[in-house]
């Protein structure tokens, strides 16, 4: 069973940054995408990001300007670089690995934005 850990969430300043992590536990084979997903407190769980196989990434337009995903393809590994950081992107933050017929998810990190 694949589980994916994601690492780097904590308490940040309004206008700070955090840097996200989520590695897969062995290698996933045929991955189409690969993305960050969040949920704040009484909401739905919304799109942040997401990264294809070929590098092509999608941003939610609250995020676009600040947040940048990217990957290690050798290390089934995706990150997240959130700067400019708003009270607003306070939330669990969820990996998520998208192949031909499996949907992996992390259990998520805590991101809160706050003086």
């Amino acid at each position: 069973q694949v589980q994916l850990v994601e690492s780097g969430g904590g308490l940040v300043q309004p206008g700070g940054s955090l840097r996200l992590s989520c590695a897969a536990s062995r290698r996933i084979f045929s991955i189409n995408t690969m993305g960050w997903y969040r949920q704040a407190p009484g909401k739905q769980r919304e799109l942040v990001a997401t990264i294809t196989n070929g590098g092509s990434t999608n941003y939610a337009d609250s995020v676009k300007g600040r947040f940048t995903i990217s990957r290690d393809n050798a290390k089934n590994t995706v990150y997240l670089q959130m700067n400019s950081l708003k009270p607003d992107d306070t939330a669990v933050y969820y990996c998520n690995i998208r192949t031909v017929g499996m949907d992996y998810w992390g259990k998520g990190t805590l991101v809160t934005v706050s003086s």
